[in-house]
């Protein structure tokens, strides 16, 4: 889920998510009846259905369990990274820092990460979610190494500690291109993300290794 690590010759693809919540209004108009009870049973059945919306609106917006899960990436980490370029070539090798707190009261979880990059300084800040509505976890992640944001979505196994998210980004080359990416967590100080993608071939190959160690 957490891209600090973004494989760093790649621009990436655009993402917009927008939800709307619309509220209906019934007015119930019966001639025989009076003035009185009709206004009343109009805004009663006005009211209930105001009443549905919002609930619905309050159980989207209000974190749960499984934004709690992702507590296990908050704080401050060192990290060494390895990339590939291709399936064959030598891995690059560099490090950084990260840091991940939790903003808007608790709905998302934001990562800023400062390091190198083939020699150059990296800058890159992400934004980790559980989306309520979808059931799975929703990430995205901008850097200096480009001009686009990468986004996706994903699902997280307890069983093996592990998040597996999927998406698109968009590198020069090749266009529109598919990524898998892996979070283990190895421990309570510990854990791994690996990125797949596709080669020129268009075969999936490990393009990106992160390792985090909690400082």
């Amino acid at each position: 889920m957490h891209k600090s690590y973004v494989l760093r010759t790649f621009i990436y693809s655009a993402y917009i998510l927008a939800i709307c919540l619309v509220t209906t209004s019934v007015v119930v108009i019966a001639e025989e009846e009076p003035a009185g009870e009709t206004q009343s049973n109009g805004k009663g059945v006005t009211d209930q259905n105001q009443s549905s919306d919002m609930e619905k609106w309050k159980q989207y917006a209000t974190p749960n369990e499984n934004h709690k899960i992702l507590d296990a990436f908050a704080g401050n980490w060192d990290y060494t990274v390895k990339w590939w370029s291709s399936p064959n070539s030598q891995p690059e090798m560099s490090q950084g820092t990260s840091r991940a707190r939790w903003i808007l009261g608790g709905r998302f979880l934001e990562q800023i990460s400062k390091g190198t990059s083939m020699g150059q300084p990296f800058e890159g800040i992400g934004i980790t979610g559980y989306d309520n509505a979808k059931k799975k976890y929703v990430s995205m992640w901008i850097d200096n190494m480009g001009t686009g944001i990468m986004a996706s979505e994903g699902e997280y196994d307890a069983s093996t500690k592990t998040f597996e998210e999927k998406g698109t980004f968009t590198q020069p080359k090749m266009g529109e291109t598919p990524f898998k990416g892996v979070t283990k967590i190895i421990s309570d100080d510990n854990f791994v993300y690996e990125l797949y993608t596709k080669d020129k071939d268009w075969k999936e190959y490990k393009a990106l290794e992160i390792n985090y160690t909690r400082k």
